[in-house]
């Protein structure tokens, strides 16, 4: 009986239970480790880019640590307030580095920093030491010539020497003239320096000039023809290196720090120096450019992010190359004031106007952003 009373009883089957097949569950596994892979690769694997980002700033008319930027000896100095920095970008990538996948995303969605492929900064097979040996010698290059720049702006004199290095492609003086000869004169004027030796030139009117060279130990004249140049300039169409005689020693130290973008700035801090009163009246200026012993400012890279990073040390004004003037066209940070200049005069002009609580003559007043 029980049996049939217990048959007969209605049965209730119990809730459905779901279970993922096994190769479902395998896949949901491989997809995850693939995932897991991804995310490492974008942290770790290198990418053919370079990402610029503002680097430090220096000030050179103060001190790193214990060494003053610029030491002057053999000449009376002035002290010098306020701040004249020079600004850096940090670069990361190839071929002194390298960069993530993560780390180039992060950089394109901030702008501050800069995303460039690799290969159009460095030519390829260029090494990381390469990098550093030709940042090492523009760094020197630009200290001389900064240093030159100021002297030149003060009026005071020096000695530059000149040596041939090559020939453009439209110049005669090539087989008249040979690398590593010394200018010593042009048309019997001993030549101490670049502008001398322009102003020879412009005065010859196309008309061969006279050279006075030092070869292999021994002096010669030679006649080089001139052809004529952009402005009612004349030219010999070489290419020219140079060694300077200063009349008193200016040492620049910066350790890790390459290239030839300070040269403005070291210029303007060693006239700081050299001359009494502070030029900055304590103002906090930074700046950027490339110098040319005759006072040009030339461009320079990164110029945003140098920017940006001076603004981040509490710059108020900025002086930047004219030729960067247009790539900072909507880039340039709230709180700073970035003029755009053409030669140390009107940097220096700028600086000193601030430094007198002014704004610069109505001429230095263009701006860039």
């Amino acid at each position: 009986m029980s049996d049939s009373a217990s048959a007969s009883q209605p049965q209730h089957p119990s809730a459905p239970t779901f279970r993922a097949p096994k190769n479902t569950a395998r896949i949901g596994t491989i997809a995850g480790f693939i995932a897991m892979l991804i995310t490492l690769a974008a942290v770790i694997l290198p990418t053919p880019y370079i990402v610029e980002s503002p680097g430090p700033t220096f000030n050179t008319i103060g001190a790193v640590g214990e060494d003053e930027v610029i030491t002057i000896d053999g000449t009376e100095t002035y002290p010098a307030e306020g701040n004249l920095d020079l600004t850096t970008v940090r670069v990361q990538g190839p071929p002194t580095g390298a960069t993530s996948a993560m780390s180039v995303l992060a950089s394109w969605v901030d702008d501050s920093r800069a995303v460039i492929p690799s290969e159009l900064v460095y030519p390829s097979g260029t090494t990381s030491d390469q990098v550093q040996e030709q940042n090492s010698v523009a760094m020197s290059t630009s200290q001389e010539w900064a240093v030159a720049a100021a002297l030149e702006n003060l009026d005071i004199d020096y000695r530059q020497e000149l040596f041939v290095t090559g020939f453009a492609a439209e110049t005669q003086a090539e087989g008249v003239l040979e690398p590593e000869d010394q200018l010593l004169a042009a048309n019997g004027e001993e030549i101490t320096g670049l502008e001398g030796l322009k102003n020879v030139l412009n005065a010859s009117e196309g008309e061969p000039v006279t050279l006075s060279i030092e070869r292999d130990g021994q002096r010669q004249d030679v006649e080089v023809p001139v052809f004529e140049g952009p402005d009612d300039t004349w030219l010999l169409g070489i290419y020219l290196d140079s060694s300077f005689e200063f009349p008193f020693e200016v040492d620049i130290v910066l350790e890790d720090i390459g290239g030839p973008s300070a040269g403005m700035m070291f210029a303007l801090g060693t006239i700081d120096l050299l001359t009494p009163g502070s030029m900055t009246g304590g103002v906090h200026v930074a700046g950027t450019g490339t110098i040319d012993p005759d006072g040009t400012v030339g461009p320079i890279g990164g110029i945003v992010q140098k920017v940006h990073g001076a603004q981040a040390e509490g710059a108020e004004i900025f002086l930047a190359p004219a030729e960067n003037c247009e790539e900072l066209t909507s880039q340039v940070p709230e709180g700073i004031t970035v003029y755009s200049v053409e030669d140390l005069d009107s940097a220096r002009s700028i600086v000193e106007a601030a430094g007198r609580g002014e704004p610069p003559e109505p001429e230095l007043q263009t701006t860039c952003g």
